[in-house]
């Protein structure tokens, strides 16, 4: 009798991930729903209509609120090493010297990569928002790319991922630009005047600001090399299961 080879199961973040993803899908849907049937919903992203009535994207806003302010915050707690690596708690000393010739040149290397996926997210931002300012997009259709782009975010994390061809690195712990997320989602969001949405723009730069002075201040942190803790031996994320697999 041949038996078969027992099932892999999935990490409690890759679940947790999961399940992430599929209310992010339930979200761009119910939004889909709202455009077509209901848009006066959407209201709320006009200037000072915020605090004038309530609408069920008070409460997208105060996930969205909340998943960037837990990025500010040095927990594991449903998060992945890959977002929360520029916080020194979580280093640990790796084969490499902290401010070696190595280290200097991997930093390099990323940062060129880093600064092309910068300048290609930069264009497609500004196209967005001339297609706004001219009129050829709502701002309601504008929260609605930001809720898609909220989809393709955990899409790159858990299925596959076009900006790690571009960054080289090895998987989402590696990645250089993690945690610039948010400010890809909601850069969008930025040209549209209310407190709906320059807090949400507002707070996701500060965010990629925040994580790029600890990429200059603190290099060896981002570094599997210099930080042990994000090597694949010292791995329990198992997020990126088209490399895990591979490994184990």
């Amino acid at each position: 009798m041949n038996r078969q080879p027992p099932r892999k199961s999935i990490s409690r973040l890759r679940a947790i991930y999961l399940a992430r993803l599929a209310f992010r899908c339930l979200v761009l849907f119910i939004g889909i729903l709202l455009y077509i049937h209901a848009p006066q919903t959407f209201r709320i992203i006009e200037d000072g209509s915020f605090f004038s009535s309530f609408s069920i994207f008070h409460l997208l806003w105060l996930v969205w609120m909340g998943d960037m302010l837990q990025q500010l915050i040095p927990s594991r707690k449903g998060m992945a090493l890959g977002s929360q690596k520029n916080f020194g708690v979580w280093f640990r000393p790796g084969r490499e010297s902290a401010s070696g010739p190595a280290l200097k040149a991997y930093i390099r290397s990323a940062n060129r990569s880093a600064a092309l996926v910068f300048v290609l997210w930069t264009v497609v931002t500004c196209i967005i928002g001339l297609l706004y300012r001219r009129g050829v997009l709502s701002a309601s259709v504008l929260v609605l790319i930001s809720v898609f782009f909220y989809v393709c975010d955990l899409i790159c994390v858990l299925i596959w991922c076009p900006f790690r061809l571009m960054l080289g690195n090895r998987c989402c712990t590696t990645c250089r630009i993690f945690n610039w997320d948010h400010l890809m989602m909601f850069a969008p969001l930025g040209f549209v005047p209310g407190f709906f949405t320059r807090s949400l723009a507002l707070l996701a730069a500060v965010i990629w600001v925040i994580w790029e002075v600890s990429v200059f201040l603190h290099p060896e942190r981002f570094w599997d090399r210099s930080n042990a803790a994000l090597t694949c031996a010292q791995c329990t994320d198992k997020l990126c299961t088209q490399y895990c697999q591979k490994r184990h």
